[in-house]
């Protein structure tokens, strides 16, 4: 039986014709943008040596190959495809052209020395009885370059309301993002049934592992109840004994029983605006 030979591609490719075709597509790529000098800032790239793309001149090194791709939510096609074939490139949500500048890599890259991974126990105001607070432990980390925070809601707190005590309902996750002062924290249950949105940063004024901000969340305006309260989070790292305590510890208490600290940085005799 005769063998039949699969045409050997070429690897003499014109590297003017590669340029050529990278600045047409970073061409199109950029049509949209209202300002060239705005997506050059966005960019981090040199306003000459992004024309030189565009007019076919030069090739961008490989890490700023990799910010023009993570940019436009593209991939290394780029370099040897017409644009309009590469809209079958997957997107990372946070990576969308859509949203490309205002969320992307630098907003989910949170430094470690900002907020550590480990085990945090935090403190809020009760959100249906204001003379109670909560307290709960949760965790901090980091996975593909995301940081992550898991925890589980009190049980004690959820049978004051009512509410289903079982794990899988208890568990809540969420997303944390770079802020200007701080992090923020969009957390929900399974299914986003329940959802909340948390804003800290770091209070050094008693102890270097303290977080103070606030808690809101995604409920419709009642006459009963609160919807955004002040938290704090204090980071207890691998401290077994202290990580131990908290949890064996009840959930909802009142003022008298929070930490001195604690109740300082919650300003409970505050409104909270």
């Amino acid at each position: 039986m005769a063998t039949v030979e699969k045409p050997v591609p070429s690897r003499n490719i014109d590297p003017a014709r590669l340029r050529a075709i990278f600045g047409e597509n970073l061409r199109t790529l950029s049509a949209d943008y209202p300002s060239v000098a705005e997506l050059c800032r966005d960019l981090g790239i040199n306003r000459t040596q992004f024309n030189r793309y565009l007019s076919g001149e030069s090739f961008p090194r490989p890490d700023v190959l990799h910010r023009i791709c993570q940019f436009f939510g593209t991939d290394a096609r780029i370099l040897l495809e017409r644009a309009d074939n590469l809209k079958s490139a997957s997107f990372d949500l946070l990576s969308h052209p859509a949203v490309a500048g205002f969320f992307g890599p630098e907003p989910v890259a949170v430094p470690h020395e900002l907020f550590p991974n480990g085990i945090y126990r935090f403190v809020r105001r009760s959100f249906v009885d204001e003379a109670l607070f909560v307290r709960g432990l949760i965790q901090i980390h980091r996975e593909d370059g995301y940081t992550f925070l898991r925890g589980y809601e009190p049980m004690d707190a959820l049978r004051t309301q009512g509410l289903s005590t079982a794990r899988r309902d208890r568990e809540f996750r969420g997303v944390v993002m770079r802020q200007e002062e701080g992090i923020m924290v969009i957390v929900t249950h399974r299914n986003s049934m329940a959802c909340s949105f948390n804003f800290l940063a770091p209070e050094t004024s008693f102890q270097s592992n303290l977080w103070e901000g606030y808690v809101t969340r995604t409920v419709r305006e009642k006459i009963a109840g609160i919807r955004a309260a002040r938290m704090v989070y204090e980071h207890l790292g691998d401290n077994f004994g202290a990580i131990l305590t908290a949890a064996r510890g009840k959930s909802l208490v009142g003022i008298e029983d929070l930490p001195p600290f604690h109740a300082r940085l919650l300003r409970v005799d505050q409104p909270f605006r």
